[in-house]
């Protein structure tokens, strides 16, 4: 059994947010924590709490022991791209992509 938690139309881009993914993929849930809360990332952050909303679905929803929860699964998907202009030279106009990505971590007992 796991317990998931959806983070949707956050505004970094999902390559940003895979490289804060890995470092907690397999974890258990207090380490993810410490590591997140160090790490100097913008998307640590957001995952931080998408963490906490995870193990708490765990807890509440599934009758999970909090002490023996470790992420089993996280994945980080593009989610609508923002496109914007920037005036160039010449009266030229090039595009600006403001990527978004949908978070999902899942969470399991040992």
């Amino acid at each position: 059994m796991e317990a998931k938690a959806n983070l949707k139309y956050l505004r970094i881009s999902p390559r940003k947010v895979k490289i804060v993914l890995d470092l907690i993929r397999g974890k258990d849930v207090a380490t993810a924590t410490a590591i997140l809360m160090q790490t100097p990332k913008a998307a640590s952050e957001p995952v931080l709490k998408l963490l906490k909303s995870a193990a708490a679905n765990a807890e509440n929803n599934h009758q999970m022991d909090p002490e023996k929860l470790y992420v089993s699964a996280c994945c980080a998907n593009p989610g609508p791209i923002i496109k914007r202009i920037m005036p160039r030279a010449q009266g030229r106009a090039y595009r600006i992509n403001k990527r978004t990505s949908h978070v999902t971590i899942a969470v399991s007992e040992r």
